[in-house]
């Protein structure tokens, strides 16, 4: 695939329609890293609005419209992910679920602005994304500066006197969550043992291992994606090493495992509560079971994303982005998240982050 060829692929299956369909349908778009080393989180996103566009559509659609989903692959990467979204705009799209990666939603985010296009993240954590994005940006997921609280307080008080390496990745995301975490864990006294950046990609870190191994580092926090930090701990154990790993939410992936393996064990990391857990969410994760599909990580945020836009369409009986986002500010929406509303910056209303722990190729609530 080309760099820029923008995979902007009609999901025309999902509404039975094709690029030409009747003007009255109303075009959307889920946008993530469709392609490259994270595409599992885009498989993710692009199942879940595949299934809500499908679910909502059977239900009449909205306004009493038909749902059409085109799918833009951003591949994590800032300036593709721009391209992408100029092409969205250019295609007259009304709504993105998307982006995925906080360094592709943040700049996309200003061309959807300029473009008068409504975006809901299901993904991005970056503070920066609604502390400077515009009225028309929005996200069903948490905050760094909510995670690195959680993450930086168990660090400083179940790790109390031991070694801790900060490690990031230079990404917005990555860098940004380890710097918030960090913070926290030094304002409840800890105080770092080693704090180093790596670049994503690689396929061997046994340099960075062997250097936490020699400073003898017994706890590793990454501010990075899942497929390095399994590599960092499968190659800590291949050297008769054993950190523990804590994280954030980019390991909510079954490739992690694939990855680490047993040397998995045991990793801590932080996400939302699991929406797989709500009373609201179980037939739509029962459709998902019967096409041989775990909904994991985040496939229902994508499709709660799409929730809250349509109920918000509905209920402005408009698609019209002033009218729309008044709704989003003022109201609450009923999704397989849970009963979820939008404060004045765009973030959702709705609980924070709590651990998980990979334990035996699954993780779960840790306790």
């Amino acid at each position: 695939m080309k760099k820029l060829s923008l995979s902007l692929v009609t999901a025309a299956a999902v509404a039975g329609l094709s690029i030409g369909a009747a003007k009255a349908d109303l075009l959307i778009a889920v946008v993530g890293p469709i392609t490259g080393q994270y595409a599992s989180f885009g498989e993710q996103m692009k199942r879940g609005a595949e299934q809500a566009v499908k679910d909502i559509n059977a239900k009449g659609g909205v306004m009493g419209q038909k749902l059409r989903l085109v799918v833009g692959d951003d591949a994590c990467d800032p300036k593709q992910a721009v391209a992408v979204a100029k092409k969205l705009v250019s295609q007259k799209v009304v709504f993105v679920a998307g982006h995925f990666c906080s360094g592709s939603s943040i700049p996309a985010s200003k061309v959807y602005t300029s473009g008068r296009i409504l975006q809901i993240s299901p993904a991005s954590t970056n503070p920066k994304l609604t502390d400077e994005g515009g009225p028309n940006v929005f996200r069903v997921c948490g905050r760094d500066d909510q995670q690195g609280v959680v993450a930086g307080e168990l660090l400083a008080t179940k790790f109390k006197g031991k070694k801790i390496a900060f490690l990031h990745d230079k990404t917005a995301y990555g860098k940004g969550l380890m710097e918030e975490t960090l913070a926290n864990y030094k304002k409840k006294g800890g105080k770092p043992a080693m704090l180093e950046a790596y670049t994503a990609g690689e396929k061997d870190y046994t340099a960075l291992v062997s250097k936490m191994k020699a400073a003898g580092v017994d706890v590793f926090y990454l501010g990075g994606y899942h497929t390095e930090g399994a590599l960092m701990i499968r190659q800590a154990h291949e050297m008769n090493y054993k950190p523990q790993l804590v994280s954030g939410d980019a390991l909510v992936t079954d490739e992690f495992w694939k990855i680490a393996g047993n040397a998995g064990e045991g990793t801590l990391m932080t996400f939302s509560p699991d929406p797989r857990k709500n009373a609201a969410a179980a037939p739509v994760v029962a459709e998902f079971k019967k096409q041989n599909y775990e909904p994991e990580g985040y496939t229902l945020y994508t499709y709660g994303a799409v929730q809250a836009w349509a109920q918000a369409v509905d209920q402005a009986k408009s698609t019209d982005l002033a009218k729309v986002v008044g709704v989003l500010r003022s109201k609450q929406f009923d999704t397989v998240l849970g009963k979820i509303g939008f404060d004045k910056k765009g973030d959702v209303t709705a609980p924070g982050y709590v651990w998980y722990v990979w334990n035996g190729g699954k993780y779960d609530y840790a306790k």
